[in-house]
């Protein structure tokens, strides 16, 4: 029997990255995965091939709509290929998991492709795919199995017209109109993509806006620049049955007068979040408590009931977020090598990757009001700055929010060009413990989507941005 200091189960973004600090650490590991190629959901049918259909999308939107006025002219029509957008975002996604093995290689971790099931606390069960099995014994486990897309009760996922991510990432032909029950990160991504290939989109969200854990501001914000872009939206809509009727499909909802509301289209993407995955791991045998949700309970140190076996990403409580499930793989590696990580799990930025980007860290103005925490906001609009207006990305704004008595930065929330990248600005500053005038006194490159941080951090430390 192979026998190893730690075993990953699940090669995901916390998996695979735990596996690899392990490794560093000199301890010798494993990883199990049960399917073909690793990287869980994120690499394969998740942040990967969203981003670069997200990407491809807003290309062509651009050759469309935007080239003429920057003075390019092409030949003739602009025609979409989306059998080519396709290949070229399963290309992406191959290189991607292929770096992967690559890493694992590297790092020496042996790798095993199958399903792995506790038999007690410290021997691993894999059944693996070629029709086998076999036991290994581990020091330490570590469980990151993730997530997989959740739905409600009476919606029959048919995978044809009543799809998830996954379907949503390999379309064959562009909806006419498509329908997205729910207005979260990854419902607002595929609607975009699709309503720039030139579908109709309506998203029905039950809640009274968009985006609902983030900034109120951040979700007003994003409304109406996608409302601009002819997005349609039914917020405060409890959706109550979805049928797919053969050609289409019709979704009946009630708002928020109790009245009932049909939408009709050729697809529904139902997007109502995603749920711990934990089947087949037999939990039980190795005294590991799993919670009504569904998540894997654990203690501070992201530790189980069993003491040897710890759980990280999406099937642990917070938010499923791939960073946030690294984090927590390089945390647990360096806890079981007996060292003293933290995690400030309020510095986990979260971000939208629609056109323009939306990214938040800290507390929001509605989580402070509600703490009772006195502050002071300041806002700067990206319309005033100068590479904004060049590349015609006007929408949107940096809003920092800070301790009415310290000034130290309790909150940053941006909506623009780029701000899926400058978040990490804010992110470093708050590590830090920064004060908003801090930010201020910084230099900040002329011209650049940056200087929206520091002219927030102007208006926020004594109401004096320089360019508004």
């Amino acid at each position: 029997m192979s026998t190893y200091d730690v075993a990953v189960i699940g090669s995901g973004p916390g998996g695979y990255v735990a596996a690899i600090r392990c490794a560093q650490l000199g301890m010798k590991t494993a990883i199990i995965e049960k399917y073909s190629t690793k990287g869980g959901t994120c690499l394969n049918v998740g942040c990967i091939p969203s981003k670069a259909l997200l990407d491809s999308s807003h290309h062509y939107e651009d050759a469309v709509k935007h080239f003429e006025e920057h003075g390019i002219e092409l030949p003739g029509e602009v025609k979409l290929n989306l059998e080519k957008m396709m290949e070229r975002k399963a290309s992406v996604v191959e290189q991607t998991t292929k770096g992967i093995d690559f890493l694992m290689d590297k790092n020496k971790i042996d790798t095993f492709e199958g399903v792995g099931s506790f038999e007690d606390k410290t021997h691993i069960k894999i059944d693996l795919t070629d029709g086998d099995s076999k036991t290994i014994e581990a020091k330490h486990t570590i469980i990151a199995t993730g997530s997989k897309p959740a739905s409600l009760p009476f919606i029959d996922i048919d995978k044809e017209r009543i799809i998830t991510s996954t379907e949503a990432l390999k379309l064959k032909k562009v909806p006419k109109h498509m329908l997205i029950i729910g207005g979260g990160v990854i419902g607002l991504e595929l609607g975009q993509v699709y309503k720039r290939l030139g579908a109709d989109v309506t998203v029905i969200e039950y809640m009274d806006r968009i985006i609902p854990t983030m900034d109120k501001a951040q979700s007003k914000e994003l409304t109406k620049v996608m409302k601009k872009q002819k997005t349609k939206f039914a917020v405060s809509h409890k959706v109550t049955s979805v049928e797919n009727t053969g050609d289409e499909v019709v979704v009946k909802a009630t708002d928020k007068k109790d009245k009932e509301v049909e939408f009709k289209g050729d697809y529904c993407l139902v997007s109502v979040g995603r749920r711990p995955y934990t089947d087949g791991l037999n939990a039980d045998k190795a005294g590991i408590k799993v919670n009504d949700k569904g998540q894997v309970e654990v203690n501070e140190h992201l530790q189980t009931a069993a003491d040897n076996i710890y759980a990280i990403g999406d099937v642990v409580k917070g938010a499923m977020l791939a960073h946030k499930a690294e984090e927590e793989g390089v945390f647990v590696a360096e806890t079981i090598a007996g060292q003293k990580p933290h995690i400030d799990y309020n510095l986990i930025p979260g971000v939208v990757y629609t056109w323009p980007e939306v990214a938040s860290v800290g507390k929001t103005e509605e989580e402070l009001k509600e703490a009772k925490v006195e502050y002071k906001s300041g806002q700067f609009p990206m319309r005033a700055l100068g590479r904004s207006r060049a590349s015609g990305d006007t929408d949107g704004f940096v809003k920092i929010l800070s301790d009415k008595k310290t000034d130290e930065v309790l909150g940053v929330h941006m909506v623009g060009a780029r701000v899926a990248d400058l978040i990490a600005e804010a992110v470093v500053a708050m590590e830090y413990r920064a004060s908003a005038e801090d930010i201020a006194r910084m230099s900040h490159a002329h011209p650049t989507y940056a200087e929206a941080v520091k002219e927030a951090a102007l208006a926020a430390t004594d109401n004096r941005p320089l360019h508004t």
